[in-house]
């Protein structure tokens, strides 16, 4: 079998290095998990899975980071324009009884 093979004009194939700023480790991940951001970059068109699971790793550490102002500031922004709309969509009178009760 080995005379089959004649390696003599081989070269060695590309070493790919880890870019800077990233590190290449080994990780168990439950099968779930993996699956699932497998999924939801097939149903994107595309991509690599672990950058999808990196950027859900960050987006959790910075939530993390977030001091309480920010938090703070960032659920009341989503909040206040959803009861703002319904408010402006309730008729004239009865915000009026609604103020009275209030």
């Amino acid at each position: 079998m080995k005379k089959d093979y004649d390696f003599s004009k081989a070269k060695r194939g590309p070493v790919f290095r880890t870019p800077p700023g990233k590190t290449r480790i080994t990780i168990r991940i439950d099968d779930d998990v993996l699956k699932w951001f497998r999924k939801q970059v097939h149903a994107a068109g595309g991509g690599n899975y672990q950058t999808m699971m990196n950027k859900a790793l960050r987006d959790c550490i910075e939530r993390q980071e977030e001091p309480l102002e920010a938090t703070l500031r960032r659920v009341l922004r989503e909040v206040i324009p959803s009861s703002a709309r319904s408010r402006k969509a309730m008729p004239v009178a009865r915000r009026a009884s609604k103020r009275r009760t209030s």
